[in-house]
C-alpha cells in the first residue's frame, strides 16, 4: 500500500526532511509527504485519486489552487492535469521562474506493448513558457490520437469512420497540412471529390509533396480514385 511504502522509503533515507513525495496505490489509497526542511512554500494537498505537491513556490495556496483545478477540469486526465500545473502557475509558480514541464500518462491496465500503454508522454525541457507549450504538444498529440485511430479505419474500409476522425484531428490543428491531407483522402474514399477538391487546393499550395503523395496512395490501394479523378484533384491548386 500507499503508506508503508511511503514510510519504508522515509525510514531508509538519511535526509527525510528535504525530501518531497507522494503515491496513490492501486487501492486508490495516498501518501504523500513534505519534509520539514522544504523551501518556503511547500506543501501538499489529497483528495479522491490525485495529489499534488509544491515547494519552492513564490507564494502560498498553490497546492489549493492546483486542487480546484483539477477537480473543476474537464476532459483527459492529461488535460485536468495541465489544467492544475496552469493553475499553479498563475498562482505565482516556482520563485526562480519557468523552464520546463511534463506530462506521463499510462494506461492503467498494462498490455506489454510499452509504446502503446504511454498514452501521453510529453516533455519541455527548456523554454521561457514550458506551459504554453506543452499545451501547444498535448493539443497536436491529441490530434494525432484521432488521425492514427483514422489510419486503420481506412486501411479496412471503414471510410465513415476514418472520416469522422480524420475531421476531428483537423478541428484540433486546422493548420497542419498532414490532418487536411487524410482528411481530403478520406472524403474522395466516401465519393465526396467535390468536398475534397478544396482541401486539396489548400494542400498543394503548402506543400507539392503532397501532390506528389496522392498518386502512390492510389497505387498502394488507400485512395479509391480512378486516373481522371486523380488528374481532377491534381489541377487543385494550380
Amino acid at each position: 500500500g500507499a503508506q508503508r511504502t511511503l514510510d519504508a522509503l522515509l525510514a531508509a533515507d538519511a535526509n527525510p526532511g528535504v525530501r518531497q513525495v507522494a503515491m496513490i496505490d492501486a487501492s486508490g489509497q495516498t501518501a504523500t509527504h513534505t519534509g520539514k526542511n522544504c523551501i518556503e512554500h511547500a506543501g501538499h494537498l489529497s483528495g479522491e485519486n490525485f495529489s499534488v505537491q509544491a515547494n519552492l513556490m513564490l507564494e502560498a495556496g498553490v497546492p489549493q489552487a492546483m486542487a480546484l483545478a483539477f477537480q473543476q477540469a474537464s476532459g483527459s486526465l492529461a488535460e485536468r492535469m495541465l489544467a492544475a500545473l496552469e493553475a499553479a502557475q498563475a498562482r505565482g509558480g516556482d520563485l526562480r521562474g519557468k523552464q520546463s514541464a511534463a506530462i506521463l500518462v499510462v494506461s492503467g491496465k498494462p498490455s506489454g506493448r510499452a509504446w502503446q500503454d504511454r498514452l501521453v508522454d510529453l516533455h519541455v525541457e527548456d523554454s521561457p513558457q514550458p506551459l504554453v507549450e506543452l499545451r501547444r504538444l498535448l493539443t497536436l498529440n491529441t490530434a494525432y490520437e484521432h488521425k492514427n485511430r483514422g489510419d486503420p479505419a481506412l486501411e479496412s474500409g471503414e471510410i465513415e469512420a476514418a472520416l469522422a476522425e480524420y475531421g476531428r484531428a483537423e478541428a484540433r490543428q486546422p493548420d497542419n497540412l498532414e490532418m487536411q491531407f487524410w482528411h481530403a483522402v478520406s472524403l474522395v474514399n466516401a465519393d465526396r471529390v467535390d468536398a475534397a477538391i478544396p482541401l486539396f487546393a489548400t494542400i498543394f499550395r503548402g506543400g507539392e509533396q503532397w501532390r506528389v503523395l496522392l498518386p502512390r496512395l492510389a497505387q498502394a490501394g488507400l485512395l479509391q480514385a480512378d486516373a481522371a479523378t486523380l488528374a481532377r484533384i491534381d489541377k487543385a491548386g494550380r
